[in-house]
């Protein structure tokens, strides 16, 4: 299936879920969290300590660095 019709597959989909009202729609700080986390998944650990760890120290501190 070509790419073309595979996008207008999906898109049609996504615009049922919408009118349906089943859809999720993000919040601001459910975006900028799931950011945050794919941004440290994808550096992976740099300072010994695991994603999951690093995460819940950051989120229970609201500390996030800056760069």
């Amino acid at each position: 299936m070509s790419p073309e019709k595979q996008r207008e597959i999906a898109s049609k989909g996504g615009r049922v879920a919408h009118e349906k009202g089943a859809a999720h729609e993000w919040t601001v700080d459910e975006a900028r969290s799931a950011g945050r986390k794919g941004g440290y998944a994808r550096h992976g650990r740099r300072d010994g300590l695991t994603l999951a760890a690093r995460l819940d120290a950051l989120e229970a501190t609201e500390q996030w660095p800056d760069a």
